[in-house]
């Protein structure tokens, strides 16, 4: 149903060898589960190696509840290698203790399969993840959809400011 192969977006990415309708369960985000503290504790030192380095890098802990994230690192988990999108294909779905990443729309053969992932808007950090997804209504940050209206609301202050000074 789909293969990993190099993607425009970022590093590598999961593209679709069929049709897929609709709401199809397409693949689960595997890893070792980890509580959340432990979570946050490989994120930070992921994203300091990645952000003072060239090298192309990612993070891959996912939140599955309030206690308790996954670590999708290890390569076994084709499902890492999905991008974001501000435009995204596919959703997330958590049931009975599993992440599910499944079709919102038909994806057609040869797509990339993308999701939102969902980062809160932080006006200390977004800076740190810009979006790379060239839909035509990325905003330039990977920033959860429901966040938008803060995100701009922030640029619009920032713009005010600049035209005081």
């Amino acid at each position: 149903m789909y293969k990993v192969k190099k993607s425009k977006v970022h590093g590598n990415g999961i593209y679709a060898t069929q049709n897929i309708k609709k709401g199809i369960k397409i693949i689960e985000y595997l890893g070792e589960k980890i509580s959340r503290k432990e979570g946050d504790r490989r994120s930070e030192l992921r994203i300091k190696k990645y952000l003072n380095s060239k090298n192309i890098g990612s993070v891959y802990i996912f939140q599955l509840n309030a206690k308790q994230d996954i670590d999708g690192s290890p390569l076994y988990n084709k499902a890492r290698y999905i991008n974001h999108s501000c435009d995204p294909n596919c959703e997330v779905d958590i049931e009975n203790g599993k992440i599910w990443i499944s079709s919102l729309r038909r994806i057609k053969k040869g797509e990339e399969l993308s999701y939102d992932y969902g980062y809160s808007f932080d006006k200390e950090d977004y800076k740190d993840h810009p979006c790379k997804c060239n839909s035509k209504n990325c905003i330039g940050y990977i920033i959860s959809s429901d966040d938008w209206e803060k995100f701009i609301k922030h640029l619009k202050k920032q713009m005010k400011s600049l035209k005081k000074s």
